[in-house]
């Protein structure tokens, strides 16, 4: 007879000595940016609503509890078959182990009882709990401290990277200073979830279903329109609302094919729209506006129905019939942008390519349902150009970017620019470019080794400066008379996509007449204006050949490759322009060591500050 067992579980409980699989027609790992976010997010805030700078560690017994919801396992032939919840607990996995990194960078005794959550010892082998053998060298290189290269990896090895790598940008570390073990102790013992398991695939999957199928509890969108609806009395006028709510709706889910669009695009639209407090970032705060509205956003707009102008039937007829179709459309048009290279809105596609979870908030908040078409995309724009700009100048300098990082900061944005003309909108975001933090390309003058003179590859650069080498790469293509290629630059499902090239050979024995040791070789070969954009089999091609075999190949690629030898320097005239009028001095390099190495960085910087130059915002005007 078939058993069916639901339990209440903390994460601790759930994971010891456990381990998951999934089946192999499962989907995929697929969470974005935006869900590692909010989950860090809902994590640090509740942890914050109970912990006091003076507590000691015992005192985490007494939190507050946090529920992740529910997880569903088939239990056959010894494992357990995630049939519900491979995100959740993938995720999880992951945040436990970079806490447990964390942790043992600071010595932290916490880290004794995060490793078994994490592996378990099969007969001397680590055995991850996520029992997954095409995850396993992922999780292996991320849990020890590896370098992992996830090019050429299926999508989910790649998501599990890029996911660890949000984590690890988001400043959770920092944010929580002293209190990292607390957070570490109440996450394994104080946040739980139900563990639904069956000893049959039939009756896991059946559960499965009617929790998905059928008796579907009311969504929070259901609930915000239910009582948006509730005041208006005039039956056509109700069913017409009613009807233009369902259709947006539908729009939405099917626009990308994925569950919660419509929630998604809402809590982007009333945080950009109408939040005015965000949660103070010390012990014993709560959520505020910023939270909210991004969370319990139906309960939210109700209880601030004065302030929102909501709650009779004339302004929730205008929510309804005016506001929601407007940013709505917006959305639509921006999350386009962000998947499709738009002629006008191209900023839009960068700042997607670099992952930042938070931009189809803000470029909703300067937008007015009173704008025509033509002024909703120059806003859309010009706020997508600044924040271009303001992302490569951080991430150049090894600040963070990630969505906990930058929430407060956002938030302050939103406000700044809210419904804001398209010529007021430009100044604030010239003076935000001007009087905010002093990174730039080349570093200040104060502190050496700043900006591009020290920016190379490691573990959470590598995207960063794969997006600046194909701006590069496309600007000097696109300015020569070609073709703007960045599309197919950063196009990973091509079938010969781009990748980074090291210039020098990783080989140190070519080069210890120039470098005292092989750490400094490595310092040097890894440097920005030490890499090269290439398609990669012609990358994979080159392998460990000398520079001067290279350079031959390099003349038939990309102008920012073939510019290290003589062939764009003949018959090239429009390139002849580019470079005269935007001062690069660039000429061929027949021998590439420090000097020229050096050089190039100079050639890199100039071209940084005319690609995320402030004067295109002014242009917009």
């Amino acid at each position: 007879m078939s058993t069916i067992v639901p339990h209440y579980k903390t994460v601790k409980q759930l994971l010891q000595g456990e381990s998951f699989a999934i089946d192999e027609y499962q989907r995929e790992y697929k969470w974005e940016s935006k869900h590692i976010g909010e989950l860090l997010t809902d994590l640090t805030g509740k942890f914050r609503s109970s912990y006091k700078d003076a507590d000691g560690t015992s005192a985490v017994s007494n939190y507050d509890e946090y529920f992740l919801g529910s997880i569903i396992v088939s239990k056959r032939n010894g494992k357990n078959y995630l049939i519900d919840g491979q995100q959740r607990v993938t995720s999880l996995t992951l945040l436990l182990i970079h806490l447990f990194r964390e942790c043992e960078l600071r010595k932290l005794g916490v880290t004794s009882i995060l490793a078994p959550l994490i592996f378990s010892d099969n007969y001397g082998r680590q055995q991850f709990n996520i029992d997954i053998p095409e995850r396993a060298a992922v999780i292996d290189a991320l849990f020890n401290g590896k370098v992992f290269n996830p090019d050429g990896e299926d999508e989910s090895v790649k998501t599990m990277y890029a996911r660890y790598q949000d984590i690890a940008e988001s400043g959770l570390s920092e944010e929580l200073g002293e209190g990292l073990p607390h957070f570490a102790y109440w996450l394994l013992n104080r946040v739980g979830l139900i563990e639904i398991a069956a000893d049959s695939d039939n009756h896991a999957y059946a559960i499965f279903e009617t929790m998905n199928d059928r008796g579907k509890p009311l969504s929070p969108v259901d609930m915000l329109k239910a009582y948006l609806l509730a005041p208006i009395t005039d039956v056509e006028q109700r069913k017409l609302a009613n009807d233009r709510w369902k259709s947006e709706v539908l729009d939405l889910l099917s626009f990308k094919g994925q569950q919660e669009e419509d929630a998604t695009f809402i809590k982007a639209w009333l945080r950009a729209q109408y939040a005015d407090s965000i949660r103070e970032r010390k012990a014993g705060s709560t959520d505020r506006d910023w939270e909210q509205a991004g969370t319990v956003f139906h309960r939210w707009v109700r209880d601030n129905s004065n302030r929102l102008q909501v709650g009779n039937q004339v302004s929730n007829l205008t929510w309804m019939n005016r506001d929601f179709p407007f940013y709505a459309k917006a959305y639509k048009r921006i999350v386009t942008a962000s998947a499709t290279y738009t002629p006008g809105l191209e900023s839009v596609f960068y700042n997607a390519h670099n992952d930042f979870t938070w931009q189809p908030t803000v470029l909703l908040a300067p937008l007015d349902p009173k704008d025509d078409d033509e002024t909703v995309r120059r806003k859309i724009q010009a706020t997508a150009t600044f924040l271009d700009i303001w992302i490569m100048r951080r991430t150049v300098n090894y600040v963070r970017v990630g969505y906990s990082t930058v929430s407060y900061a956002m938030y302050l944005l939103c406000r700044k620019i809210r419904r804001k003309p398209l010529g007021e909108l430009i100044d604030i975001l010239v003076t935000e470019l001007a009087e905010g933090d002093d990174a730039t390309f080349e570093g200040s003058e104060s502190r050496e080794r700043e900006g591009l003179w020290a920016w190379g590859i490691n573990q959470f650069s590598r995207r960063y400066i794969y997006h600046f080498l194909a701006r590069a790469t496309a600007f000097l293509e696109h300015g020569s008379g070609g073709a703007d290629n960045f599309a197919d630059l950063v196009d990973r499902s091509r079938k010969n996509p781009f990748d980074i090239e090291h210039i020098m050979a990783d080989d140190y024995d070519q080069f210890s007449s120039q470098y005292e040791d092989e750490g400094t070789f490595q310092e040097w070969r890894n440097w920005l204006p030490a890499l090269l954009l290439l398609p990669a089999d012609v990358n994979r091609s080159l392998q460990a050949q000398p520079y001067r075999e290279k350079v031959k190949v390099y003349a038939g690629q990309n102008l920012l490759a073939a510019s290290l030898s003589g062939t764009p320097y003949v018959n090239r005239p429009q390139f002849e322009v580019l470079r005269t009028v935007l001062g690069l001095e660039l000429a061929p390099v027949p021998s590439f060591k420090r000097k020229q190495i050096e050089q190039r960085c100079d050639v890199l910087i100039r071209l940084a500050n005319v690609i995320w130059s402030p004067g295109r915002l002014e242009s917009l005007r």
